[in-house]
């Protein structure tokens, strides 16, 4: 018997089914999605905001004191600075601007991840460094597309969509000149890491490093060192917690 001819209709199957199977895996993968959600607020940029008045640069990677820092979109203007986020995510948002972690509830699943404001204020710190700007215009902006809905009450700064480019317009009072403008522009096409797997490696390693349970973790709103404490009473009593150095000063928190 010729087993050949009878598993021949089985392995045509399989050419297009593995190739279909590795694709969907693909799709599935937080750094895919991160890049789909990236491409998507790059389109509507391209075509909603004026190039000739917002100069745009994507996918920045700037040296800092403690690595790198990876900013998804800048968008220079004579109205400031935007520095936006991308979160591609679906189902529900759960979050406030003080939380260190917001929620995520997927079906029955639920999940955190770190305040995309506190993640964001870093990349503006960085901006601030390299550029020599003053913090007043730098602006914080948060997009989150994907299909997901807040559930809770968010700033003007957390967008959907493309409300991002409703949020970005708004701001009309020049308080840069073009010569600024395009000066600011060359100074970070010049201080940006070469935009290169090399340079994402290097980033991906330092996040890793970073998040090691030994590692030195510094406060994203201040940039002091992070200390592990306890509660000292009501209902949470010993329970541990990151707490800044700099407390009372500053009274950022983030769970252990």
């Amino acid at each position: 018997m010729n087993y050949l001819i009878i598993l021949q209709p089985l392995v045509d199957t399989l050419k297009w089914l593995l190739p279909l199977m590795l694709l969907a895996g693909l799709l599935k993968t937080p750094s895919f999605k991160g890049w789909l959600g990236e491409r998507l607020v790059r389109v509507c940029a391209h075509y909603k905001l004026d190039r000739q008045i917002y100069r745009r640069l994507h996918d920045v990677t700037l040296s800092t004191p403690d690595g790198t820092t990876q900013i998804d979109h800048i968008f220079l203007s004579p109205y400031g600075i935007f520095v936006l986020e991308t979160k591609n995510m679906s189902g529900w948002i759960f979050g406030n601007e003080k939380q260190p972690q917001w929620t995520q509830k997927l079906y029955m699943r639920t999940f955190k991840f770190q305040n995309p404001l506190w993640q964001n204020y870093k990349h503006l710190k960085a901006l601030e460094a390299t550029l020599g700007v003053t913090p007043e215009h730098l602006y914080s902006v948060i997009t989150f597309v994907g299909g997901s809905t807040f559930k809770t009450e968010m700033p003007a700064n957390v967008t959907q969509g493309i409300g991002f480019i409703r949020y970005i317009k708004s701001f009309q009072r020049p308080v840069f000149s073009e010569t600024e403008v395009e000066s600011m522009q060359q100074a970070l096409q010049t201080g940006r890491r070469a935009p290169t797997l090399a340079t994402h490696r290097e980033h991906v390693q330092y996040l890793k490093r970073r998040s090691e349970p030994t590692a030195e973790r510094k406060c994203p709103k201040c940039g002091s060192a992070l200390l592990i404490r306890a509660m000292k009473s009501g209902p949470k009593a010993r329970q541990q917690f990151w707490g800044c150095s700099a407390f009372p000063k500053c009274r950022t928190m983030q769970s252990h």
